[in-house]
């Protein structure tokens, strides 16, 4: 399968930073970096649950926030979040 990973780690203190390093460390392992926070990968769902896993163990789920979008052709795109989550709910009614 092909996914697209963001992450925005809390750097303010040098435990986040040792976050930042690790959770980039990660993604390369996986993958290969597009942009500074963003990985383009091609994994089995095998790697993909492992990831995912290594990722949980590794973040501050109240600081940070890990998305992984999945990219397949022929399937429902699909958001997952992991942490904090900043996306808009696009069920609800929107007013521009």
């Amino acid at each position: 399968m092909y996914i697209l990973i963001t992450y925005d780690v809390n750097t303010e203190d040098a435990a986040g930073r040792h976050r930042l390093y690790q959770v980039a460390r990660l993604c390369k392992d996986y993958g290969h970096r597009v942009q500074n926070s963003v990985f383009e990968c091609v994994l089995t769902e095998v790697q993909l649950c492992e990831l995912k896993d290594k990722l949980h163990q590794t973040m501050d789920r109240i600081n940070d926030s890990i998305r992984i979008y999945h990219l397949n052709k022929n399937e429902k795109r699909r958001v997952d979040v992991m942490g904090r989550d900043t996306s808009l709910n696009v069920e609800d009614t929107l007013i521009i």
